[in-house]
């Protein structure tokens, strides 16, 4: 930017006289080539690309001249000539009007802003008549960017065809600069959807010091975090500095990620692999810009595991009618003041169009299609159509700027202007309007940032054992299309890969989670790199990457894989399991014995043992243990709704009804001992009347109970998933919890009592110890339910019904045994003891 100021300085220094004349200090004298037209436009070339400095001591006032042959400026240069031969030839574009050039050349940023100045000035520098309407070029950013600042101040526009730097978009810093080649922010684009379709999330960078290397290197990044590409290192590189070799070298050899990209310009492509040569890293994917992906000359069997299968985006190649062989036309004579042409065809030829002892005599007849070199190179032009392209847009600018309908332009509204009328200014608002398609099917306009559509086509290096290459595209980039298919790879195209291999490479810093875990950040390294951990236990993840675990609904629990819901087993007491199979054979065992003990007892009903203390409450006993043992039976199997509200008040009144009539059997004992006293009627008042009324009066009680818990919030089925998180316990809900408490409580209210009676009628004579059996019984019972209560509480899932089946059996079983296997006993096997004799006995006087 130095160079700016001074030439800033050097543009507005003016020695002013009556007159006002006006002189530019300085080296003057860049322009080349030229052609008069009504209308003209500047060309700012580097056809020779080293300044040499003549100092002379500082007596005279020093001065530069250029050395070196840009066969490839000199390209773009005969192409813009083509261009404007091509236009004036067409009747329907500028009709009536011609179009004359100027061409610039220079070597260096000051010849180059120098020549820049040269096109503003013109020829008059009295009254800058001849004055360029437009100026072509830079091909380098940085040079563009400082033409442009001066060239900005006097709205004269510019088109580069070469300049790609992404800042050449910022329109507050560049407002008169436009371009046909895509912008670096197109490119990196390219790149980022590159990486995106080949799933590349791990890369690193090598770049060149400078402004275009540095700002698109910044921007790859920035684009790159976007989509969560990261990047492992970012490297700078010059051509002079070992030690950041060295730190090159030593990075990619530890280096974990496998594409690598080399942001440089071609020099100092060619600089960097020079040096590589030297090193064996092999089996990393290359990615190039366009600066240098298509200069096959960097080919060489030294570096062909570095160029191998690399990758990169190119401007595409286009036919462009009449050019190859307008170039290839080219004499001396066509420009016979031209010391560059002269200057190219020595060198092209290796002759001389003066005497020499080294060299030929140069005759200009030589044919150039016996040379082979970038200018000659007619195969396929790319960056030679932005050129063409360039040219285009301007004179279609100036054709709109010329329309006139009915006195003014039929496109800004504005008043016609005439071809002597025509300012940069006004040229500079059509070209914001230019829209239009070349001959060669180029689509040419810009937006508002001054840039065109941006098309590229993505080239592969196919390298053979003698270092040859064949670059072949293998896809096509364009911004036209909408996001996401901007990239389209061609069907069956042989693509070779960095190694030489046949497969695409993969490059991630840490492989993606698969389903059934999810992605855990790593807050000290990039995104990309992070850990992966199993969901837990009820959660899934069933995608890969997938940030967070999902829960699974409640009535379904994540498989081994974590990567689906199944649906949660269910658990209840079942007839098919062990537990379950044994407790309802245990039931069947209940309801066998009491049903022949009934048996038994009713075939020997006459009998003293079964007459003796009310053998219809004996009955009425076995009657309802056989219900408590079928009442268990209801607890088994899957809930229903029915079998739920059955459970609980079947076994509530079948229990009071036992109670009872073992209550009633103990109130017989103690009364009948009583009523043996002299005087005693008290039997009149508890006979069989009485005691059928006492059981069906306590039976009542529970029965109103059970009919207001079932009407008011009766036991219902419930999927309970509180117990095990993994599996459903098919369960019956209480409902209410007091209706079952107070069932239960006033089953055991009974049996206390029926206790504590029997216990009162223990010490009656032995003959009479139906009173002690019941105070056994009574004692069994109260000891099964005191210890069930804790025992029910803390069971969990169906091993709660277990325990609840195991303490109504129990306490059956208990009641069945204690009081009538001892009579059966004696029925069966001691029936000499089944006699009224033995039942009465003798008994003592006492006092009850």
């Amino acid at each position: 930017m130095g160079w700016v100021t001074f030439t800033l300085f050097t543009l507005l220094t003016t020695i002013k006289s009556e007159t006002q004349t006006c002189k530019l200090i300085g080296q003057t004298g860049y322009i080349e080539f030229s052609k008069e037209g009504d209308l003209t436009i500047g060309g700012v070339f580097s056809m020779t690309s080293t300044m040499e400095l003549v100092d002379n001591n500082y007596q005279e006032l020093p001065y530069t001249y250029c050395t070196k042959w840009n066969d490839r400026e000199l390209k773009f240069a005969r192409t813009m000539i083509f261009t404007v031969e091509e236009i004036n030839r067409d009747a329907m574009l500028l009709p009536g009007v011609s179009l004359g050039y100027k061409v610039y050349n220079g070597c260096g940023g000051e010849n180059l802003i120098r020549a820049a100045i040269e096109a503003l000035n013109g020829e008059d520098l009295q009254n800058c008549s001849g004055q360029v309407l437009a100026v072509l070029g830079h091909s380098s950013s940085g040079v563009s960017e400082d033409i442009n600042i001066i060239l900005s101040s006097f709205s004269v526009p510019q088109v580069s065809h070469l300049s790609t730097c992404a800042c050449l978009s910022d329109k507050s810093l560049y407002p008169t600069f436009f371009r046909t080649v895509p912008s670096d922010h197109f490119q990196i684009a390219g790149l980022v959807q590159l990486m995106k379709y080949f799933d590349w999330q791990w890369f690193g960078i090598i770049y060149a010091v400078g402004p275009y290397a540095e700002e698109g290197t910044a921007d790859l990044i920035m684009e790159t975090k976007k989509e969560g590409i990261c990047v492992e290192f970012s490297l700078p590189y010059t051509k002079t500095s070992k030690s950041e070799l060295k730190t090159i070298v030593n990075t990619l050899r530890d280096s974990s990620s496998n594409v690598i990209i080399i942001f440089m310009s071609l020099s100092n492509t060619k600089s960097f692999l020079s040096k590589m040569e030297r090193y064996n890293i092999s089996g990393k994917q290359w990615l190039g810009t366009e600066a240098w992906i298509t200069t096959s000359d960097l080919a060489s069997v030294d570096r062909m595991y570095i160029l191998q299968g690399a990758m990169g985006f190119a401007l595409p190649k286009t036919s462009i009618p009449g050019l190859g062989e307008f170039l290839l036309s080219l004499k001396p004579s066509d420009e016979p003041e031209s010391a560059i042409i002269k200057a190219f065809w020595e060198n092209f030829f290796d002759c001389s169009f003066f005497p020499s002892n080294t060299s030929e005599m140069c005759t200009g007849a030589e044919d150039l299609q016996t040379v082979s070199s970038v200018y000659t190179d007619v195969s396929g032009f790319s960056e030679e159509n932005n050129v063409y392209k360039a040219v285009y847009s301007v004179a279609y600018a100036l054709h709109t700027l010329l329309q006139c309908q009915n006195g003014s332009n039929p496109t800004s509204g504005k008043p016609c202007v005439t071809k002597n009328e025509v300012q940069p200014k006004l040229v500079l608002e059509q070209m914001k309007y230019v829209n239009f398609t070349t001959k060669n099917g180029a689509k040419v306009l810009f937006d508002e940032y001054g840039e065109s559509v941006a098309q590229y086509d993505l080239v592969n290096w196919q390298m053979e054992e003698d270092g040859s290459v064949e670059i072949k595209t293998i896809a096509q980039f364009d911004t036209s299309f909408p996001e996401g298919e901007r990239l389209k790879i061609k069907k069956d195209t042989k693509i070779i890969w960095g190694g030489n291999n046949d497969k695409v490479p993969r490059s991630v810093c840490t492989e993606p989670c698969p389903p059934g875990t999810r992605k855990l950040i790593n807050k000290n390294r990039p995104v990309c790199c992070f850990n992966c951990v199993q969901c837990p236990a009820g959660t899934i993840s069933n995608q890969t990457n997938s940030p967070d675990c999902l829960i699974c609904p409640p009535e379904f629990w994540s498989n081994e894989k974590r990567d689906q819901c199944l649906p949660k087993p269910t658990e209840y007491l079942s007839y098919k399991e062990i537990t379950g199979a044994l407790l309802a054979g245990f039931c069947c065992i209940g309801v066998f014995l009491s049903l022949l003990i009934s048996i038994i007892f009713l075939t020997h009903k006459e009998t003293p043992i079964v007459r003796a203390n009310n053998s219809e409450l004996s009955f009425l006993l076995l009657f309802s243990l056989k219900l408590c043992f079928l009442c268990s039976l209801t607890f088994i199997d899957r809930p229903t709704e029915w079998s739920c509200m059955l459970r609980h008040t079947a076994f509530g009144i079948t229990f009071v009804l036992c109670i009872s009539c073992v209550l009633g059997k103990t109130l017989v004992v103690l009364l009948a001992f009583k009523a043996t006293l002299p005087s005693s009627n008290i039997m009149k008042w508890f006979g069989p009347i009485q005691q059928r009324l006492s059981v069906l009066t306590f039976t009542l009680v529970q029965v109103v109970i059970c009919i207001l818990w079932v009407t008011i919030n009766p036991p219902f089925p419930n999927m309970n998933t509180k117990y095990y998180k993994e599996k459903i316990i098919l369960e019956c809900a209480l409902g209410s919890a007091v209706a079952f408490w107070a069932v239960l409580g006033y089953v055991g209210l009974l049996a206390i009592l029926c206790f504590v009676l029997a216990f009162l009628a223990r010490k009656l004579p032995d003959s009479f110890n139906e009173a002690k059996l019941i105070t056994f019984s009574m004692l069994i019972f109260c000891a099964v339910w005191i210890t069930f209560i804790p025992a029910y509480v803390s069971s969990p899932g169906k091993f709660t019904v277990a325990v609840e089946i195991f303490a109504i059996l129990a306490s059956s079983f208990g009641l069945l045994i204690c009081i009538f296997f001892p009579k059966c006993y004696i029925i069966i096997f001691r029936p000499d003891q089944n006699s009224k004799k033995h039942v009465m006995g003798k008994i003592p006087t006492r006092n009850l």
